[in-house]
């Protein structure tokens, strides 16, 4: 492990929190995925299956703040235990319908029932932040490591997910991603040492932490981002079917996320100079960029090459993006500021695989890459018009600690060199 990272695991309890947000987080690459292999699988229907994926998402996107909201108040523990235990009764529920072939309207119940999960990425960065605060290169680099571990889900949830639906039974992907779920939120929870305290309830002012003007152009851009993620998983798997190698897609998706995992790897290892809202930037545009070799991709290979490249900027840009959450969120809102961003994802990819599912099943999968496209034109507009606003100062409303997160996002050395000393 290279030094960066190993000095972040220095600290007693990191390698467990991190593992267990590991196990935990494997169902955000293996459920939505896995229940458009099961539908598929089953029915034939990648319009049904899109819409399905993004009920879930859709319902996750709406519960998630929520869930972190009250997190901030009451701590992990109480909070991610029932809303897990919902989430996974839900699955249940989802996945005995649609091997009975219950009525359509039950499989829409279940998938909005299991948005009840809990952002466990969030709370894994929640404690990274609470332990090296105001040390700003040891949280890049933690915020680098969580990026890496994102992507890692994303190469092997898939495959797993995907596998296992196509060899073993059409519902054993979200079956098993059910069974991570529990076991990384029951296991991140039972270390209450790394676990943030929960700020007195007079410190929760000023409503929700979305009232950040900074936040509101990191969500709205990272909804046409998850239009993207999501766009991209729906026609991979259809590009695969129409080629007679479905259970391909898993691999070629993998090389996706390995190539931003090694984007993120390296990226941990510096110590980026100036103003994080301009790398942030510069990342969203590239990401859109990227979308347009998609459309020359004839065979497999040829799709698992472009993927692999628009995968160089994608961890990076979350690094930043939650180096811009703490800038503009206050402390006792963290949470829920982090979780507001993967609620924009979600959101995204929720309308990415609907629109997806439908193009494809109108045009064919060679059409459904036109739709990450436009979304990453999306998110590059949204982000070219409002970079003005990451780039003002946040509003202190928790006095000397809002102007030091400005300083980190301005790059200003002199200041970071004073709070590492």
């Amino acid at each position: 492990m290279a030094s960066p990272y190993r000095a972040i695991f220095a600290a007693p309890g990191t390698r467990s929190f991190s593992a267990a947000g590991l196990v935990g987080r494997m169902p955000l690459s293996m459920m939505g995925i896995g229940v458009v292999t099961m539908i598929s699988q089953l029915t034939g229907r990648y319009g049904l299956a899109g819409a399905l994926a993004a009920t879930l998402a859709m319902s996750a996107a709406g519960m998630g703040p929520l869930i972190s909201r009250l997190v901030d108040r009451h701590g992990q523990r109480r909070v991610l235990r029932p809303a897990a235990l919902t989430a996974v009764t839900a699955v249940a529920g989802l996945l005995l319908c649609a091997q009975q072939s219950a009525p359509e309207w039950t499989l829409f119940v279940f998938a909005a029932g299991a948005g009840c999960v809990p952002s466990v990425g969030s709370m894994v960065r929640a404690r990274w932040a609470e332990l090296y605060r105001g040390s700003p290169r040891e949280l890049h680099a933690a915020y680098s490591w969580e990026s890496i571990v994102d992507e890692l889900c994303f190469i092997f949830g898939p495959i797993i997910a995907i596998g296992l639906s196509t060899a073993w039974f059409p519902e054993a992907g979200p079956l098993l991603a059910a069974v991570f779920l529990v076991t990384g939120v029951f296991w991140l929870t039972a270390q209450r040492a790394t676990e943030p305290v929960p700020q007195p309830r007079e410190h929760h002012t000023g409503g929700t932490a979305l009232r950040s003007s900074g936040l509101q152009v990191l969500v709205v851009t990272f909804v046409a981002t998850g239009a993207i993620f999501g766009a991209i998983d729906v026609v991979t798997v259809a590009f695969a079917d129409e080629r007679g190698n479905k259970a391909a897609a898993s691999l070629v998706l993998a090389v996706y996320a390995l190539g931003s995992c090694l984007a993120g790897a390296f990226f941990g290892l510096l110590h980026p100079r100036g103003s994080a809202s301009r790398r942030w930037l510069v990342g969203v545009c590239a990401m859109a960029v990227s979308m347009i070799p998609l459309q020359l991709a004839g065979n497999l290979p040829i799709l698992a090459v472009a993927l692999f490249v628009a995968g160089l900027s994608v961890a990076p840009t979350m690094v930043t993006t939650m180096a811009l959450v703490e800038a503009h969120v206050p402390r006792t809102k963290l949470t829920e500021g982090m979780t507001w961003v993967s609620t924009g994802l979600a959101v995204g990819v929720a309308l990415g695989s609907s629109a997806a599912g439908w193009v494809v099943d109108a045009s064919g999968a060679r059409a459904g890459f036109a739709v990450p496209v436009v979304a990453g034109a999306a998110a590059a507009l949204v982000a070219l018009l409002g970079h003005r606003r990451l780039r003002e100062r946040p509003t202190d409303r928790e006095g000397r600690g809002a102007d030091d997160r400005h300083r980190y996002e301005r790059g200003d050395d002199e200041e970071r060199d004073k709070h590492l000393a």
